[in-house]
This record gives structure tokens, C-alpha cells and sequence, in this order.
């Protein structure tokens, strides 16, 4: 396990925008409470809480991958009506200790999904 530092921060803040990502027309997951997750110089990636997501359209796939900062991540397949978007998501259900505050949420690959909008809540 690593910890954040200078040589590779990593910040999470309360979002200022509603987030709303959507599959095949139907709006998969809706949030005034997403978090945005900061890491080094990559691009900035919004974390959905749980409960302002359509968990009934995702089924957890067997794929997961390792991060040394944040943990083990699971992953998620979107299905909605006939078109699925596998491995769509991800989640780190137990994240270490320095990224806490991401338990319980979920992030979406932005080329695996219609759109990912933020707008003024």
C-alpha cells in the first residue's frame, strides 16, 4: 500500500456539479454528492455514490485490478434494454485508508458510456 504524497497526490473533493452519465438513452446514474477524485496528472475522474445510481441495470463481472494507492477495484457491466457496456465501472468497495471516502461509490469509464454530463446543481 502507498500513501498520497508530493510525488503522487491524489485529492478528493465534493464535486460543485450535479453529475448525470447515460447508457443507451436511459440515465444510469444521477448525483448532486459525486466526488471528484484528483490523482497526479491524470484527468479528473467523479465518483457516484451508490444510491444515485441504477444498480438493477449493472452486474459485477469477474474483472478487477490493483491499485497501489487505492486498493482493489471491481468492476461492473451496463446493460440497458439489448446494448451492455462490459466492464463499464469501477469500484473500489474497500479502498485503503487514505481514500476512504470513495467506499460506496462508483466511476464510469467515459468511452464506455453515452455521456458523462456536469452541470451547475
Amino acid at each position: 500500500m502507498k500513501v498520497p504524497g508530493p510525488d503522487h497526490p491524489i485529492t478528493i473533493t465534493p464535486s460543485k456539479e450535479r453529475v448525470r452519465v447515460t447508457f443507451n438513452g436511459k440515465v444510469v446514474a444521477d448525483s448532486k454528492r459525486a466526488l471528484v477524485l484528483q490523482e497526479a496528472t491524470y484527468k479528473p475522474v467523479f465518483y457516484i455514490p451508490r444510491e444515485d445510481a441504477q444498480m438493477g441495470m449493472f452486474s459485477k463481472t469477474t474483472n478487477s485490478t490493483h491499485c497501489p494507492y487505492k486498493g482493489d477495484a471491481s468492476y461492473y457491466t451496463i446493460k440497458v434494454d439489448t446494448r451492455e457496456a462490459e466492464n463499464a465501472i469501477w469500484s473500489y468497495e474497500t479502498p485503503f485508508p487514505a481514500m476512504k471516502e470513495i467506499e460506496g461509490h462508483l466511476a464510469f469509464y467515459p468511452n464506455r458510456v453515452d455521456k458523462i454530463e456536469a452541470t451547475p446543481k
